[in-house]
């Protein structure tokens, strides 16, 4: 009988994001995508997808959380040329467009009409399958959505709410006035979307939480005010007993509220094996109350600071000192940022273990089986 395999592999995305996920129970590996960084780091997503065994370029989801250029650029030169020369063939695309967070059914700042343009084109079919094709977001229920993928894994969706997505539309429909489209306009996204050479295929891609000091709790202020962020696709993914929290860049009160209806009766926290934290490590982006909820051994940090200088060191510390095990911290890169971290992990009476690229590398894969 096969071994099961759940791996997390945070790709060279630079300050963002790009989250490769390959799960089996058998002989076939299936994969999920989330997000694609900024542009500068194409070229990694592109070498990624080239890795794939020629006649096996299935994706069974690709997850574009939210419209932040460090999140969405790298999909939108990923889809920019025909459905044909697509590097992989999605099964379900999660993203939530214009016509999803405002009441019109149209489609739709900048960069999240052009995503929108491009689905709406090449992909309309798998745009929000699970969904029926409507927004990706939490129901006016006590139950949060499941949804299972092929072989049993199975995404609990944690964010956006109704309220979020909302307040989005209106963030949006302002950003997009400074480039003369209006909202849901595909033609116009379209006509720009081919005018900028940047997307163009034939273009050069230049302890416990009690533990937690009062100090660290005064600095952790979980009150990340970006509409863009709120509007986050985050979900819990459980594979063959193993589990891992993607936080994306969503705001944590949300997600609180959301993990406390998985909390197993007579249990005060959720176990989980990994959270991917949320924003890169922002002090905006984690609080006691989250550290409480939630018990891991594993916290990914994916980002390598250049832009925001993230991971903030006190979202750090708040892991090593608010996690209910030892904590081990996993960064995608050897930075500035990440590397004042090492030599306390490497004590005899070390509280929490680091885990960096090999030498000369960037890009780090978590294997939870």
């Amino acid at each position: 009988m096969s071994t099961p395999i759940f791996t997390v592999e945070m790709l060279a995305a630079k300050h963002g994001d790009a989250i490769w996920i390959e799960y089996s129970s058998g002989t076939r590996k299936r994969r999920i995508l989330i997000d694609g960084g900024p542009l500068g780091s194409y070229a990694t997503l592109e070498a990624r997808f080239k890795q794939l065994p020629q006649g096996d370029q299935r994706l069974e989801l690709l997850v574009i959380t939210h419209v932040d250029t460090d999140h969405i650029e790298g999909m939108i030169r990923l889809l920019a040329t025909p459905r044909g020369d697509w590097l992989f063939e999605p099964n379900d695309i999660w993203f939530n467009g214009y016509r999803h967070v405002s009441k019109q059914d149209t489609l739709g700042g900048r960069e999240g009409e052009f995503l929108g343009a491009l689905i709406h084109l090449r992909a309309y079919e798998e745009w929000n399958r699970a969904f029926a094709g409507g927004p990706v977001m939490l129901k006016d229920t006590a139950e949060l959505p499941r949804i299972e993928l092929a072989d049993g894994m199975v995404l609990t969706l944690l964010s956006p709410d109704k309220k979020h997505l909302n307040k989005m539309a209106r963030q949006w429909e302002k950003e997009v006035s400074k480039w003369a489209i209006d909202p849901g306009d595909l033609e116009e996204a379209w006509k720009q979307l081919v005018a900028v050479d940047k997307f163009s295929p034939n273009t050069e891609l230049t302890l416990g939480p009690e533990d937690m000091t009062a100090q660290l709790r005064a600095q952790l202020k979980g009150q990340d005010s970006s509409s863009a962020n709120g509007s986050s696709i985050a979900f819990l993914a459980e594979f063959k007993g193993k589990s891992c929290l993607f936080l994306a860049d969503a705001h944590m009160k949300l997600v609180c509220a959301s993990v406390r209806k998985l909390i197993p009766p007579g249990s005060s926290f959720l176990s989980v094996d990994a959270v991917k934290v949320s924003h890169h490590g922002s002090l905006h982006n984690i609080t006691h109350e989250f550290m409480e909820l939630v018990d891991a051994e594993h916290f990914l940090f994916s980002t390598n600071g250049e832009k925001h200088k993230h991971p903030n060191p006190a979202a750090v510390n708040s892991v090593i000192q608010g996690a209910r095990r030892k904590p081990t911290l996993w960064f995608n890169y050897r930075s500035q940022f990440t590397e004042p971290y090492e030599s306390a992990s490497l004590l005899p009476n070390a509280t929490y273990v680091t885990k960096y690229p090999q030498a000369g590398q960037e890009g780090i894969v978590l294997s939870l089986t």
